[in-house]
């Protein structure tokens, strides 16, 4: 725990860097030097060997000193870094944090610094994690870059799952996540591996936030406005989801620019008998608005008819009328006129 602590505390500083072209300069005369040195010494000491042993000796050092240009050469070679738009680098010096370079040029640093090297596997501008029928996940990746951070836009697509919403319905969900690394430092030294702790972060956040709400308002009866459910408030979970996710990834360095579901449905194995709930309650509804019409309209005749006296009917006579003219309004089928010639009395 104290050593998460500890991790947890880094904060990022900016190296204190040179022109690295000033210093390729340099280097490439160390390694003009380094030639012409041992060029000079082998002619020295081949030719001077037996003759002068001052020049001879000459010789046997202007090797020491071409072999100590060479190698004070090569370790300088090894402090200059080359960071593209968009990338990062994070080093560290003898075990220690010594620095990050955010800034894209051609640089030259201590040479004895080493860069932290992310997972190859995980690095890159796209990121995708699909999970099988057991809940297996797998991930794949595309634009590795060795030894560089990219801070560039990520894409992390994370394929159909299957959870529980508020009801215990097993629905299948999938989401698009898309952010970015604002802290290099934080990416590859509070985490081992920042994708694939983005990618379970947000697997988990997913079933978390989907277990709160219904897939959709099955009854009437209880119906709330102010009710959220996935299918209807889709925008406002994702929200949700974009806000619970960047907690927990604020100690990776990673900002959530924004979250999106992009396929919410039940489970194969409840999807036929939901999508006949569905049907039965849509069928409910319409045959309710045709029995309220229905009623409202025989009241209306009753009424006018009474009103303007053009016939006068007993209770009966109205009981009749009102099944008859019920039967026609809420039929399936269109209603076959019968003319009575006789009397209805």
């Amino acid at each position: 725990m104290d050593e998460n602590v500890k991790l947890s505390n880094v904060k990022e500083r900016e190296i204190t860097k040179k022109n690295g072209f000033a210093m390729l300069f340099a280097n490439i005369l160390g390694y003009v030097a380094t030639v012409v040195t041992f060029v000079l010494g082998l002619v020295f000491a081949i030719n001077y060997e037996d003759v002068n042993d001052v020049i001879f000796g000459l010789g046997i050092g202007l090797f020491v000193v071409s072999l100590a240009l060479l190698i004070v050469s090569i370790v300088l070679s090894c402090g200059l870094k080359s960071v593209n738009p968009n990338e990062a680098m994070v080093f560290t010096l003898f075990g220690e944090y010594y620095g990050t370079i955010k800034s894209a040029g051609f640089y030259f640093i201590n040479p004895f610094c080493s860069a932290v090297v992310p997972n190859e596997e995980t690095t890159g501008n796209i990121f995708e994690i699909s999970s099988d029928a057991n809940g297996n996940s797998s991930a794949k990746v595309a634009g590795v870059t060795k030894k560089k951070i990219s801070t560039k836009v990520i894409t992390l697509n994370n394929e159909k799952q299957k959870v529980n919403d508020a009801l215990g319905n097993p629905i299948i969900i999938g989401a698009v996540v898309i952010c970015k690394i604002i802290d290099p430092t934080k990416a590859v030294l509070n985490v081992d591996n920042y994708m694939k702790f983005l990618s379970t972060q947000c697997d988990s956040v997913i079933r978390n936030i989907s277990r709160l709400y219904p897939y959709d308002i099955i009854s009437d009866e209880n119906e709330d406005d102010n009710e959220k459910t996935l299918r209807g408030s889709s925008q406002e979970i994702a929200d949700s989801m974009e806000v619970e996710l960047q907690k927990k990834v604020e100690d990776a360095g990673i900002e959530i620019m924004e979250v999106r579901i992009t396929h919410l449905s039940y489970a194969e194995e409840i999807a036929a008998a939901m999508l006949q709930r569905q049907q039965a309650t849509a069928i409910i509804a319409a045959r309710q608005k045709i029995v309220e019409g229905a009623v409202s309209m025989v009241k209306m005749a009753i009424d006018q008819l009474g009103e303007e006296e053009i016939v006068v009917l007993d209770e009966e006579r109205k009981a009749a009328m009102v099944s008859n003219l019920l039967v026609v309004l809420c039929g399936n089928k269109e209603a076959q006129p019968i003319v009575n010639s006789g009397s209805i009395y």
